[in-house]
């Protein structure tokens, strides 16, 4: 899929913006036919067609989408994936290339307790399907280009950076290959995507470097030992300044690269993120606030009036069509939290703007959408909002 500046421009502006009721269920004149382009439609039962041991507790997924000729989307973004027989949701990033076919891989790993990633690893075989909706994100090269790159990733969090190297590597041979990736892993049996690791520490133009904070129990490591440092990234990227920097991994990895990398003098606008570590439930974040949500037979605790200079913040009214409720939301609360406030159930997962799971259609108003991805731009311009991450900026009308 090409995507011109301006369209990515766009999309890039949608991620904090206005959102407005569409005139009509295709949008605003002028707008559909640009943000056509980036809706991909990939929503629907993917079918399994093969799967891949990658590590001791990771494998990846082969999908096919059978009622796509192809799948277009841009390198490191990601899916939700619904399990209906569980009822849950996950967020996983693609981790193959957008190489114009209809099928696409999910490297999935393991995680103790996890409901999900348990179901892959156990449950899910050749033939059996799940439910896709996507591709959604903003952590992509093609949102963020540049000449000169360096992927930072934890663990499973390089599942996106080899959805972005692959990409790279595949542009026709006119484009210069620069690109330097830090790999960090616990053991060397830990290390997702070795073999092609270490194939492209061959390639011109590409650095590899693959840490291992410890041995494993058939190998002890005899390349860079230990957790990532700010001495090891000024060896390793010493024109890290020049370079759009992408990182992905375990929230803690993160947070400590991102530290590094400012001390080390890198602009903030040169660095993204890709992390899926959800929100407390929205119950859950109003009872820390203070704010108690209203239970079936329970009265609500008395929630007081935000006063600022004495009087009473104004209140929006949300209209629910579907379940023909009513409810009051002050400019500085979500819409899905007013909600749940109210006592309604209300789809969500990520609360965060990520996972599209909450995806409603404001039929009348206007709100405040801070998103991180989770929506497509034609979705906006068809009237499409995400309540979890929409404060009101007037009465609103929304079909749920």
């Amino acid at each position: 899929m090409t995507i011109d500046q301006k369209t990515v421009d766009t999309y890039l502006e949608a991620g904090v913006g206005l959102v407005a009721a569409a005139d009509s269920p295709q949008g605003g004149a002028g707008t559909g036919a640009d943000l056509a382009q980036l809706d991909t439609e990939l929503t629907g039962m993917v079918e399994c067609v093969s799967t891949t041991e990658v590590t001791h507790n990771v494998k990846s997924f082969e999908l096919f989408a059978p009622w796509m000729a192809r799948i277009d989307f841009e390198p490191g973004q990601y899916v939700t994936v619904r399990i209906p027989e569980l009822e849950l949701e996950r967020c996983y990033s693609i981790a193959s290339a957008p190489f114009g076919t209809n099928t696409f891989t999910l490297t999935v790993k393991r995680v103790d307790g996890g409901a999900v990633s348990t179901y892959f690893h156990d449950v899910l075989r050749v033939g059996d399907r799940v439910h896709v909706d996507g591709p959604y994100g903003l952590f992509s090269t093609s949102f963020h280009p540049a000449d000169k790159h360096l992927f930072v990733s934890g663990g499973s969090g390089i599942s996106p950076i080899m959805s972005m190297v692959r990409s790279l590597l595949a542009r026709p041979a006119r484009n210069p290959t620069d690109i330097v990736l830090i790999h960090n892993a616990a053991t060397p049996a830990d290390i997702i995507f070795r073999p092609e690791l270490e194939q492209l520490a061959e390639v011109p133009g590409v650095s590899v470097v693959t840490m291992c904070s410890r041995d494993s129990a058939c190998q002890v490591w005899a390349g860079h030992r230990g957790r990532i440092t700010r001495e090891t990234l000024a060896e390793v990227v010493p024109d890290l300044a020049d370079r759009e920097t992408f990182v992905c991994g375990p929230g803690d990895y993160m947070a400590a690269v991102r530290l590094m990398l400012n001390e080390l003098g890198v602009l903030g606008s040169q660095v993204h993120e890709e992390s899926f570590v959800f929100a407390t439930s929205p119950a859950e974040r109003l009872a820390r606030t203070g704010r108690v949500a209203k239970t079936a037979g329970i009265s609500a605790a008395s929630v007081s009036a935000p006063v600022c200079g004495g009087a009473a913040l104004q209140s929006f009214g949300i209209e629910f069509t579907s379940s023909g409720r009513h409810v009051d939301c002050d400019p500085g609360t979500t819409v899905l939290d007013a909600a749940v406030e109210a006592g309604m159930v209300f789809p969500s997962s990520c609360e965060e703007g990520m996972c599209g799971t909450c995806k409603s259609v404001l039929v009348s108003g206007e709100v405040e959408m801070n998103h991180a991805g989770g929506i497509r731009p034609k979705e906006i311009a068809a009237g499409k909002f995400l309540p979890c991450c929409s404060t009101p900026l007037t009465d609103l009308v929304v079909e749920r």
